[in-house]
């Protein structure tokens, strides 16, 4: 029995051979039969490139269908897949090839040049180009399927042996990268198809990138683990998914494409409503978005928790009270835990450090051992954020550890204060954030982004009103919108770093 992840795929895609279970909107439509065939070929590819098990394939490509062939036929010839995000400057790639030493890069012709000069430090590395359905990888894969070549083999590996590696944010310090097992992958799908009763019959609607777990391993496997048809749309945007919903019965998004969809007149309940389920993560869910979405749809926005280390390890139920503002109980076979700074568990409703542990968590830190270590407590992994646990088993998250503002040596949690300006008439979103302070350690700094200019005083009352004095901000600030990643995530880093000198 090979324990490689495409064969779990294959499974469904020989049992759908003539069913489409990749379309993309006016493009491609691609069956069971396709994906198996097709990834195939491309496999043969790989295997004449000298690609051998374990060597790194990094990608950085544009979204298509051609880019879910490449990962499926990664997989196929037990390569690990290294997905990078396609904004991602020259500098930076230069980075991730080099720790991961990479054996393969595919790229688009763009980048060719800059990637081609980094042999000299990474002389095994071979480079392939891919843009849309163009590139020397097309060139190659075309030659393949002319002389009928096909590597119709999928190499074994270990539960343990690694399919992906997914460089974390870097937020601080140097990107790390996170080994993911093919176990983890088979594990987190089969815990979310139990979860979320995933059927052979969903459609699911994809607009989320490729090169990140939750549009990855989330979405993409999941569907076709279970057989079930994908539409692939290149990117978010509220038109094209209003035409895709209607032929959907599953939408996987972040917060921010929840509230472009709200934004549009046109999403109501004759639209949305033969949809099974609408999921969101990435990002916190503000309960604003989530209550106005239950008023406009008549469906409550299912919010789950996850991470790159981890996959998915809660989520509020399907048939049950899915609460807004909790990431619910966790997922089947995870378990969870609350701990203080000398790692004791706390009493439920308390706020502490989550720990979790299970079959999908990470098998490490790519060449960073000692990082590991530091991270797990046994075979409990310290997943870095500040959470709760109410007496039903429901998780809350608080924020990041490294969030926490420590201020006249007490603590305070972002979340707490952010929750009470969200609450305020004319703010949309707000985003708080310690910075240096010369008298207590650190201050308060509220960056807020209004529907119209907003009375800071009237705020700062609201605050004084519902918190205690310490966690009341100490400088407000109003901007158009606030930064955010790829996946949506505020970038509180960022944030920090403009206002570092707000008491000096």
């Amino acid at each position: 029995m090979t324990h490689n992840v495409f064969a779990a795929i294959q499974l469904n895609l020989k049992r759908n051979t003539e069913r489409t279970l990749l379309s993309i909107p006016g493009g491609r439509r691609l069956t069971g039969s396709d994906l198996d065939s097709e990834s195939a070929k491309l496999a043969s590819v790989l295997i004449d490139l000298g690609l051998a098990p374990g060597d790194r394939v990094s990608v950085q490509i544009e979204k298509g269908w051609m880019n879910v062939i490449l990962y499926l036929a990664v997989l196929r010839c037990g390569a690990v897949y290294l997905p990078l995000n396609s904004a991602y400057t020259n500098s930076e790639i230069e980075y991730f090839l080099t720790d991961a030493e990479s054996k393969l890069h595919v790229c688009g012709a763009d980048r060719l040049d800059h990637v081609e000069s980094l042999k000299s430090s990474i002389p095994k590395l071979q480079t392939l180009t891919l843009d849309g359905e163009g590139g020397t990888l097309v060139d190659a894969f075309e030659a393949a399927k002319a002389v009928s070549k096909t590597f119709t083999d999928i190499v074994g590996r270990d539960s343990d042996d690694l399919a992906s590696i997914i460089y974390t944010s870097g937020t601080t310090g140097k990107p790390k990268g996170a080994m993911i097992t093919h176990s983890n992958l088979v594990a987190n799908a089969e815990m979310l198809t139990e979860a979320w009763n995933y059927r052979s019959d969903d459609v699911l609607l994809h607009a989320l990138p490729l090169f990140h777990v939750h549009g990855l391993f989330v979405a993409l496997n999941l569907a076709l683990m279970n057989g079930g048809s994908v539409i692939m749309l290149p990117k978010f945007d509220p038109d094209t998914v209003l035409d895709a919903i209607p032929d959907s019965t599953v939408m996987m998004g972040v917060p921010t494409y929840y509230t472009r969809l709200l934004a549009d007149q046109r999403f109501n309940r004759d639209v949305s409503g033969h949809m099974r389920l609408f999921i969101s993560g990435s990002a916190p869910l503000l309960v604003e978005t989530s209550d106005e979405f239950f008023e406009r749809t008549g469906q409550r926005i299912l919010e789950r928790y996850g991470m790159t280390e981890t996959g998915m390890s809660c989520s509020n139920p399907l048939n049950g009270d899915r609460r807004a503002g909790s990431v619910g109980p966790p997922l089947p076979g995870v378990e969870v835990r609350i701990v203080d700074e000398d790692g004791a568990e706390l009493p439920r409703g308390e706020i502490g450090s989550l720990e979790v542990r299970g079959e999908h968590v990470f098998k490490g830190y790519w060449k960073l051992a000692e990082k590991t270590a530091a991270e797990f407590k046994g075979d409990w992994f310290i997943t870095g954020d500040m959470a709760t646990l109410s007496d039903d088993g429901y998780v809350s998250i608080v924020g990041r550890g490294k969030d926490l503002i420590i201020s006249g040596g007490l603590n305070i949690y972002p979340k707490e204060i952010e929750d009470v300006l969200n609450d305020q008439d004319g703010v949309v979103e707000s985003a708080v954030v310690g910075v240096p302070h010369p008298d207590f350690g650190e201050g308060i700094v509220a960056v807020l982004v209004g529907e119209q200019e907003l009375g800071m005083e009237a705020l700062q009352a609201a605050c004084r009103e519902k918190l205690a004095g310490f966690k009341v901000p100490r400088r407000w600030i109003q901007l158009d919108s606030l930064p955010r990643n790829t996946m949506g995530k505020v970038q509180k880093n960022l944030l920090r770093d403009d206002y570092i000198e707000s008491f000096k």
